[in-house]
């Protein structure tokens, strides 16, 4: 018997989103970068709203990469005031609206007063469970592979673990989001064709959706746009459409 894929369902589970083309909204109005950030902050909102609108429970945004400290300082400077200023203002709302904040990354370049920022938003909103948002702040896929390696192999010396025990369940027990499925849906505004060092153990199977609009553009209708094309496609997990079908129709007899 051909073994069943997992279910695509409906809706995702998991949305996943790299929100891109701030910079360039911000260059076609002739105005700073840190505009088009501000801008983006407010798109934030609107991916928020839409996940809680539709009953999607989990949103990860890729905020801030590793690679991202290389940008100019003041920009970075003028980023991080805005990270901050957003924590102060939105996070009593959010958990108002029953959604729990946490934060994935490498926290420890952050200044001081960000990181009491981010536990505390991060404690605040823990008991809460209508939509996970999970803000990944100087974060890098490689990065997150590294460290899951590097914690298998502290297991590994101290006896605890058996280096022949170590399988793909072992290594994503260890990664970021480990308590979460997966990604089913990933989407990237500002027209680039990559996933740019994001999620890329969890992001194995995800379903991609591109689109041109710049990130400070995003509104309802994209975001529908996205659900319409991910609900039409099939996930195969590398079966032929036949073997697909096949399944299915074995599961609905059985």
């Amino acid at each position: 018997m051909t073994a069943m894929p997992p279910a695509l369902p409906a809706l995702p589970r998991h949305l996943a989103v790299i929100m891109d083309g701030n910079g360039r909204w911000a260059q076609q109005r002739l105005r700073p970068r840190i505009i088009g950030h501000r801008a983006g902050a407010r798109a934030v909102n609107v991916c928020i709203d839409f996940c809680l609108e539709r009953g999607i429970r989990a949103l990860t945004l890729f905020a801030f990469s590793s690679e991202n400290w290389g940008r100019p300082q003041e920009e970075v400077g003028a980023l991080m005031k805005l990270f901050m200023g957003a924590l102060d203002r939105e996070v009593e709302e959010l958990h108002r609206r029953g959604v729990r904040v946490r934060f994935i990354g490498e926290r420890e370049r952050f200044s001081a007063s960000l990181r009491a920022r981010m536990q505390s938003a991060e404690a605040q909103t823990a008991s809460n469970t209508r939509l996970d948002l999970v803000i990944a702040a100087s974060y890098g896929g490689r990065q997150d592979i590294a460290q899951a390696a590097r914690a298998l192999a502290s297991e590994v010396a101290a006896g605890t673990l058996r280096a022949e025990d170590i399988d793909e369940a072992a290594v994503a027990a260890r990664m970021s989001l480990a308590d979460l499925p997966a990604p089913d849906l990933f989407i990237r505004t500002g027209g680039d064709h990559r996933i740019s060092n994001f999620l890329l153990w969890q992001l194995a199977y995800t379903e991609l959706w591109f689109t041109d609009l710049l990130w400070p553009e995003l509104d309802h209708a994209t975001l529908q746009l996205a659900l319409d094309d991910y609900a039409g496609r099939e996930r195969r997990f590398g079966l032929t459409s036949a073997q697909v079908v096949d399944a299915t129709t074995e599961q609905t007899h059985a």
